[in-house]
């Protein structure tokens, strides 16, 4: 058996081989839009797995049985060499007495990229057909639970593509239990359908940004379609004390009032000792918080929905242009396109060699041909040289044609007006923004020394037709002279 420290350090290189088999598999750029899908999922999946190890090492080093730190009091201690001698013997007497047993070194487990196996049904066991490979959405189940909800508008599936989204204009006396039920189903398809098309896609950071955008607003209660959600929650005066429920309506309320069962509640009640107000208001309370709750859930699920349309809109669109097209063919159209739709990609082999990987040890620039540019080239327009500018956030330009193109880029036109400077020929070649600010300060001071001053350029003319500086007429005019 390992120990902990060999334990440790296997996972450390788990994670580094898994990481080196991620990039090589990105590498490739697969022209067929299944095996992009297949190599995703792939990426995925070695992704999923680093994370697993790396929470497994976190867990080992917290060491919350104490043995890593016993081993390292063994090797560290003053009987270190005995442990390791012992360790040594241990080693040497397992394998004599198993000589033959095979040797596992972790590069098999982590071979190369090319050499992974590859399940060709993966695909076909994560879509159906009408998804065809995630392209689509299928939406046909829960369109059907969609028109079975009561006092919901009626939309054709087409237009239920357009409008499952728009769930504010429902009013919230109709969002009940098998309303909750649809938006569960809804939510969770969609949720598993991104998972599936777009296994690339962080759905956590995703899902944590949906959670935070509607806890704000559901505290301010701007959630569309729940901003008079208070009202909903009931008064106190609409309270049964005897059946401990809480009603909205007056009229509902009146009506509950003259049934059998609360008759019989209220007489139980009242041949009991009067109870605490206090503890009434608490019952009363709870129950208002639990319906609170429900209705918050329900509230949740539709904010996710929204944010999930969102995400998926050029699917969506391609699902309903794909579902007008179809509208249009003849049977025979239809059985020739499944027809099609079921053969396997083909790829052209001189277009697939022309992909393969590029030896490129340098890291030189690709060229117009997608080939790295020869070295002298390289050598010869200085990309090798490294400019850095402060003003566009230490953004480094490799050769010296760059740098220069880039003080009319976007870039760094928006540093310089964030600096709140014209972005002109006189800040050419500077990069610190110290300088700039240094060299605008003496711009604007030269133009304010040789700008326009009233009291000196202003001229008057007196009743004799001299012409008098303004300072001058003033003067005059205050002593009376003109």
């Amino acid at each position: 058996m390992h120990s902990v420290l060999e334990q440790q350090r296997r996972a450390l290189e788990a994670m580094d081989r898994l990481e080196n088999l991620g990039a090589s598999l990105l590498m490739d750029t697969p022209r067929a839009y299944k095996e992009r899908l297949t190599q995703q999922h792939r990426v995925s999946g070695l992704a999923k797995k680093t994370t697993e190890t790396a929470q497994s090492l976190l867990t080992s080093l917290d060491d919350p049985n104490g043995l890593r730190k016993a081993e390292l009091e063994k090797m560290s201690g003053a009987n270190q060499f005995t442990d390791f001698y012992a360790r040594l013997k241990d080693i040497k007497d397992y394998h004599r007495r198993f000589p033959d047993e095979p040797i596992e070194p972790m590069e098999l487990e982590f071979m190369n990229a090319e050499q992974l196996p590859v399940d060709d049904t993966l695909l076909d066991s994560l879509f159906s057909g009408e998804e065809l490979f995630g392209r689509f959405v299928d939406l046909h189940a829960l369109h059907e639970l969609y028109v079975n909800l009561k006092d919901l508008p009626r939309h054709s599936y087409l237009a239920y593509l357009d409008h499952f989204a728009d769930l504010a204009e429902i009013p919230i006396e109709a969002k009940n239990a098998q309303y909750k039920e649809y938006l569960i189903a809804l939510t969770t398809y969609l949720h598993g359908f991104i998972t599936r098309a777009q296994p690339m896609f962080d759905l956590d950071t995703f899902y944590q940004y949906a959670q935070a955008t509607f806890d704000d607003a559901w505290e301010t209660r701007s959630v569309p379609g729940w901003t008079t959600v208070d009202a909903h929650l009931g008064s106190p005066d609409l309270y049964c004390r005897a059946c401990q429920k809480q009603f909205v309506k007056g009229h509902v309320y009146s009506r509950h009032l003259n049934e059998k069962r609360h008759k019989k509640a209220a007489a139980l009640l009242a041949s009991r000792p009067a109870g605490d107000a206090d503890a009434e208001d608490t019952v009363r309370l709870a129950k208002r918080k639990e319906l609170e709750l429900q209705y918050r859930d329900v509230a949740w699920r539709e904010s996710l929905v929204r944010q999930y349309k969102d995400h998926l809109t050029p699917v969506l669109a391609a699902t309903k242009e794909n579902i007008e097209r179809k509208q249009t063919l003849t049977e025979s159209e239809l059985l020739d396109e499944l027809d099609y739709e079921d053969a396997p990609e083909e790829v052209d082999d001189d277009e697939s060699d022309d992909e393969d990987k590029i030896y490129n040890p340098l890291k030189l620039p690709l060229g117009w041909d997608g080939k790295p540019i020869p070295y002298w080239l390289y050598k010869l327009h200085g990309l090798g040289v490294e400019y850095s500018c402060e003003i566009c956030g230490n953004y480094v330009y490799m050769g010296r044609k760059a740098f220069e193109r880039h003080f009319q880029e976007w870039r760094h036109a928006h540093g310089m007006k964030c600096l709140g400077i014209p972005n002109s020929k006189q800040f050419q070649e500077i990069t610190k923004i110290e300088d700039a600010q240094t060299l605008w300060a003496k711009v604007q001071a030269s133009q304010t020394k040789g700008g326009f001053r009233p009291e000196a350029d202003e001229e008057f003319e007196d009743s004799e037709g001299n012409v008098l500086t303004r300072k001058t007429y003033e003067d005059l005019m205050r002593q009376g002279l003109l």
